[in-house]
């Protein structure tokens, strides 16, 4: 005969740790609690859940699920946590789970049976669906800002620096003289479409999960216009089990800022070039910079090391999150509880990134001199000596034929392009005439360069003065 299972105690039905609490006939084992908690991690996202819970409660009342009086005590008592979170005073428990348990048994003590009220018409899997949403949102926002902050520093720099000439590189070989604040506006532009891609990216964001319960909606008579209106959302999914499994948007967001650092991590490693005494280009402000314990003479540009290290670790969570979500069958599964850490570090690494680089790349200390001695070096204008040759008339293959040639007797001799005289670079074409140095100097090579998005220092300075109006 079956044996009959033991009749629940009062304990049990006061037992608050979990809200399946009288479905099980054992306690979760320790471990596993550990094991299954996110609240060490989801806290963070305790203002956004009382917000929603709060556009929650309001649209229940609304359509009378809930009495005024039941909202208003939930007010009452989700303004009174808020509080307590503000001021780090919230008693976080590991038994409760997760963030949501967490504020609604405060709640409950707070305002008692309305409290118990408020998770009609939802589940936990819509409501954190809609915590990371109304949290990425926020995040999205700041990124925006800092990085058009950036692109001002950049653009700011850039100006001052539109006729310093620089080396340009292809495969890391002098190729033709550039200007430094041309130079910068390449990354500027880089940042600008990452400003794009993560407005787009909002738009995916902006939609309201919440509605969608567990899976399949609810039999109340919910508003979710009402609700996505009170939160700031643009439309409502319109999908329930969408709504709830859908981590699209952390994915896009993830690949956005895997790119933003990507972005950074070639400027740090122009900066590590750069300020090595080899190379000498620019310095550092020393508060980006560290010592050694040993070498007492070093200056290490560990900021710009450390950002290219850790664009290693967001590009790793965009890599985990679509991973997690590779295999996942319809709806929510316990596997998108791994979707936050990743995406919180994602975003605070490249907030502090930006942040940071802001300021640095203001502290650019810029060295003309050894920029120039660069660009006078492997012969950077002799794409233009080719030009010069094609404009009086030679066939292009002709040209690059006889520069090749005059390069080769430059190497011999050792000494530049320029350093030859008018009878000795017409030995190699006799197309060359009188006027050929004008087009051997570095700055002549630049200044010809004025078509749009040239490095003609003219045209450096209308791109610079266009992105500091754009980001004032």
């Amino acid at each position: 005969m079956m044996k009959k299972p033991p009749a629940p105690t009062q304990n049990q039905f006061d037992n608050k740790a979990q809200a399946w609490s009288a479905r099980f006939s054992e306690p979760v084992s320790d471990l596993v609690k550990r094991y299954t908690a996110s609240v060490d991690f989801d806290k963070r996202l305790a203002l956004f859940d009382i917000q929603g819970s709060l556009a929650h409660a309001e649209m229940l009342a609304t359509v009378q699920v809930i009495t005024p009086q039941d909202f208003a005590d939930i007010r009452r008592g989700m303004a009174q946590i808020r509080d307590e979170i503000l001021a780090g005073q919230f008693q976080w428990l590991i038994d409760l789970e997760d963030v949501h348990l967490n504020i609604e048994k405060r709640l409950v003590e707070l305002v008692g049976d309305a409290g118990k009220r408020l998770h009609t018409g939802r589940s936990r899997n819509d409501q954190v669906a809609t915590d990371i949403r109304l949290w990425l949102r926020t995040e999205i926002d700041t990124l925006i800002v800092l990085l058009q902050q950036f692109r001002h520093a950049l653009a700011t720099v850039a100006l001052a620096e539109a006729g310093t000439i620089l080396p340009g590189f292809t495969h890391m070989q002098v190729a033709q003289p550039v200007t430094f604040g041309h130079h910068l506006l390449a990354y500027a532009e880089m940042f600008g479409r990452d400003a794009d891609r993560l407005a787009d990216c909002r738009k995916r964001v902006n939609v309201l999960p919440l509605g969608a319960a567990a899976l399949a909606g609810t039999s109340f008579p919910i508003d979710r216009p009402q609700v996505a209106d009170l939160l700031g959302f643009d439309d409502v999914c319109r999908n329930s089990l969408d709504a709830v499994s859908d981590r699209d948007f952390a994915i896009e967001f993830c690949a956005a800022a895997a790119l933003i650092m990507t972005h950074i991590s070639r400027l740090s490693e122009e900066l590590v070039i750069w300020m090595s005494p080899r190379v000498g280009f620019i310095d550092l402000a020393d508060r980006f910079c560290t010592g050694s314990s040993i070498m007492p003479q070093k200056k290490n540009p560990d900021v710009p090391e450390l950002a290219r290290g850790k664009t290693g670790r967001v590009n790793g969570n965009l890599v985990a999150l679509l991973t997690l979500m590779k295999g996942q069958p319809l709806a929510y599964n316990k596997d998108n509880q791994e979707d936050k850490e990743g995406l919180f570090d994602s975003a605070d690494t490249v907030r502090d990134t930006l942040t940071i680089f802001v300021d640095l790349v203001g502290g650019i200390r810029v060295k003309p001199e050894a920029m120039r001695a660069a660009a006078l070096q492997g012969f950077a204008t002799a794409t233009d000596l080719a030009d010069y040759l094609v404009k009086r008339g030679v066939p292009f293959r002709d040209a690059h034929e006889a520069v090749a040639h005059a390069v080769r007797e430059c190497e011999l001799k050792g000494c530049d392009l320029a350093d030859l005289s008018v009878a000795e670079l017409r030995q190699f074409h006799a197309a060359v005439q009188d006027d050929v140095h004008s087009v051997l100097t570095l700055e002549g090579s630049v200044a010809a360069r004025a078509h749009i998005g040239g490095t003609a220092p003219v045209r450096v300075r209308e791109a610079a003065q266009k992105i500091l109006a754009q980001t004032a």
